[in-house]
């Protein structure tokens, strides 16, 4: 049984030290992923909070499918939960306009710390950082974003291009200042 299965097992079996091992195990996790939507940490351990209770009330509903499945499932009720914050407390604008092409090479992200990565999708504006974490980190394509979002296929394409191009300048900047 692997290391899922058995935390799972113990819940599903009302153990309150395994919901705890679930909660101590995942936290970091999922608070890396809300604050990609969300940058503002106190409002993220909100949502994080809120992810918690949604994961221990609905676990009896999840279907194990191998390893990874209990975190991949608990990544996209903490997507979830972080769009509900936003769509409550941040105004998301979307855009239909192409940005016009900049002929940037993509930058090497490889070499840019992944928390100072994270500060910077943060820094995005909403609309653009909500397309990119949700084509690029959910794996959604732009038609489930269109649908989960409640806009046009053209605009999440949009958002994308825009957030990307906007990423790419700041990643850029980072390195010629860190190059020295």
């Amino acid at each position: 049984m692997s290391p899922e299965q058995s935390i799972l097992h113990e819940i599903l079996n009302g153990d309150r030290a395994a919901q705890r091992e679930l909660y101590d195990r995942y936290v970091g996790y999922m608070m890396t992923v809300c604050l990609r939507y969300v940058p503002d940490k106190d409002a993220v351990q909100d949502v994080v909070q809120d992810v918690f209770v949604k994961v221990l009330t609905s676990i009896g509903h999840f279907q194990y499918r191998g390893e990874g499945s209990l975190r991949a499932w608990m990544s996209r009720i903490a997507a979830n939960e972080s769009l509900n914050y936003m769509r409550e407390h941040e105004r998301l604008v979307f855009t239909d306009s192409m940005p016009e092409a900049t002929g940037d090479e993509e930058p090497d992200i490889g070499i840019v710390p992944t928390q100072v990565l994270l500060k910077m999708i943060g820094e995005l504006p909403a609309g653009y950082r909500t397309v990119l974490n949700l084509y690029v980190f959910e794996e959604m394509s732009h038609k489930e974003i269109a649908r989960q979002l409640g806009i046009k296929e053209s605009s999440s394409a949009s958002q994308y291009l825009r957030a990307k191009s906007l990423l790419a300048k700041k990643i850029n900047t980072y390195i010629k200042r860190n190059q020295r």
